[in-house]
């Protein structure tokens, strides 16, 4: 692997290109699972992990006989504490955790993706179908373009259409060595005998509804069992157990280890008591990632975090530290971590000496570590992230709607570049080369801007220590519900955003509501989440590729995938009149 170059490490300013908005990506929406299956997916997550060390644990061999399956579900089930009502749901789980390694061992290229045509929205799509099922038009509508774009680029055949027929034929062809499907259960309970007696690896995520309509699925699973392979070792990395490490730094006996003693001034004492206080450690955390995931690739037990790694960790959460209290000043915010920020504790004159102190001590460590490279990258994001700031203060001298294109290039600036300080530090600390850093950079953008979505929706719906509708500051429902309304509406909104207006809360929340506002500031960030996804098809490693997509659903939680169709509508409606609900035999 060749190291990046310090010229490659040129002024961010030089390769900052106009802010591309990403495709847009199906409106996601809640559905309660059915009944055999869990509805809450923390429940669905423990059960897969209990699941999956349960199995390792008993060693369990595929293909397992129905008898075998039984036998291993009723002792996962009882692991867990779930009712035994949940066993068709766990025998699928069961026999993905005994399939995992041998599915893969099996090259892309001699795998079928099977996806249901019920995930597609039927009223707007334009595919035809032949005698294989769906050909997709890729019209963007759903989630079955992104799905077969991707498998099939992974050398996968995919077939859009119902499951147990076509299985078999496939089989029986010999051209097929592993199925990935994506179905309900019954559908997994016709074509379980047929993988049974081939012994095919097959690994199966089942729809939490089987009534064909608007039918969900625990979509980050899918994306997962697509790219699975036997080099990404993203497994072996215990993501959980890493966040609670990189955690575990940030105390005052970890800080002084790591950073050395404070000193006995008052300045360095206040620094470090604030570097010890609250924050998620997202950043950090990231870096840390990046440089387990690219060592694990390298080698064959567990990566070692260094001195080095941490050193370069307490000093990205230095700078980040810096910011918000310079933030905090700047935006006139009294609360942060649930408690008065610096300022309002210590006055704005010592605030700001000890942001400018914990930055000093960012690029102290990071020089101590004796790499350029990671100097250039800390001062490249800084000075991004100021011009960022900047240009949001000086809007603040004489505040006006602006386009929302320009809010995201703002949030671009502000957030994205210090996601990016953050990886790339990580990929430097492994020596990562230029490529991965060009992918890392295109990842961050989508991620921070994603991320800054979140915290202006959390911020605009009272989920946040701010309050936007409170004060003057740049917001991206605003911007929008600015650009969609007339009249007294859009004067009410231009009024918040000149002067804020807590007052008119409650009205400005019923007009963005009302234009869409929200519903397209979720639009972006499902977009600008899918776009950091997509990004990552280029990255040479398997195992910091897998990690990658796994720190989306880390940051902002776990989502469903929606679609409609009527295949089996008669059915469906008698069932409904009924009221009965289709059930399936335990597979």
């Amino acid at each position: 692997m060749t190291p990046v170059s310090p010229e490659a490490v040129d002024d961010v300013e030089q390769r900052v290109v106009p802010l591309r908005l990403p495709s847009p990506v199906p409106r996601q929406t809640y559905r309660p699972s059915q009944s055999n299956i869990p509805d809450d997916k923390q429940d669905r997550v423990r059960l897969k992990a209990v699941t999956d060390d349960y199995v390792r644990r008993v060693r369990a061999i595929p293909p397992l006989t129905l008898d075998e399956l039984t036998e291993h579900t009723v002792a996962v089930l009882a692991e867990a504490g779930l009712d035994q009502g949940y066993s068709d749901y766990a025998s699928i789980l069961v026999s993905n955790a005994a399939w995992h390694d041998s599915l893969a061992q099996i090259p892309y290229n001699r795998r079928l993706l099977l996806i249901p045509k019920c995930l597609r929205v039927e009223e707007k799509c334009p595919a035809p179908f032949d005698e294989f099922g769906l050909l997709c038009k890729e019209c963007g509508l759903c989630s079955i373009q992104d799905l077969t774009v991707e498998a099939e680029r992974l050398g996968y055949a995919v077939l859009v259409a119902e499951g147990s027929a076509i299985v078999r034929s496939m089989i029986e062809t010999g051209k097929i060595e592993a199925i990935v499907g994506v179905s309900c259960i019954n559908v997994l309970e016709k074509c379980f005998p047929h993988m049974e007696a081939a012994a095919i690896p097959g690994v199966a995520i089942p729809l939490l509804q089987d009534d064909c309509i608007n039918t969900t699925v625990d979509l980050d699973w899918v994306w997962d069992l697509i790219h699975l392979t036997s080099d990404d070792k993203t497994y072996r990395l215990d993501l959980d157990n890493l966040k609670t490490t990189v955690r575990g730094w940030f105390s005052a006996g970890s800080l002084s280890a790591i950073m050395g003693r404070t000193g006995d001034d008052e300045t360095a004492r206040i620094a470090r008591a604030y570097l010890q206080k609250g924050g998620k450690r997202w950043r950090p955390y990231l870096a840390a990632c990046t440089y387990m995931a690219l060592e694990t690739d390298r080698q064959e037990g567990e990566p070692e975090l260094t001195d080095e790694v941490k050193k370069a960790c307490v000093a990205i959460e230095c700078f980040h530290k810096a910011s918000l209290i310079h933030d905090d000043i700047e935006d006139g915010d009294l609360q942060r971590y649930d408690s008065p920020t610096l300022h309002t504790e210590v006055g704005v004159a010592v605030a700001l000496n000890i942001g400018d102190f914990l930055v000093g001590e960012g690029y102290r460590l990071l020089g101590e570590l004796g790499n350029v490279q990671l100097a250039s990258i800390a001062a490249q994001g800084h000075v991004t992230l100021s011009r960022g700031q900047g240009r949001e203060l000086l809007w603040a001298r004489d505040p006006q709607a602006l386009p929302s294109v320009q809010v995201l290039e703002i949030f671009r600036q502000k957030t994205a570049a210090a996601f990016e300080v953050a990886l790339r530090i990580g990929a430097v600390l492994s020596d990562a080369d230029t490529d991965t850093h060009d992918v890392l950079g295109k990842y961050s953008e989508s991620l921070g801007i994603a991320y800054q979505i979140k915290d202006d929706l959390e911020d605009f719906k009272g989920d946040a220590d701010s309050n936007d509708l409170a004060q003057v500051r740049l917001s991206l429902i605003l911007a929008i519900a600015h650009k969609r309304t007339e009249g007294e509406d859009r004067e009410r909104i231009a009024s918040v955003i000149r002067t804020g207006a807590e007052d008119l809360a409650d009205d400005v929340r019923r007009i963005a509501n009302r234009c869409g506002a929200l519903d397209k500031a979720d639009d972006l960030l499902e977009a600008y989440k899918e776009d950091a996804i997509r990004s990552l098809r280029f990255l040479a490693s398997p195992t910091l590729k897998g990690l990658m997509r796994r720190i989306v659903g880390k940051i902002f939680g776990e989502k469903l995938i929606e679609g409609y169709c009527s295949e089996f509508e008669a059915r469906n409606a008698a069932s409904r009149e009924t009221g009965t609900e289709s059930t399936s035999g335990r597979l």
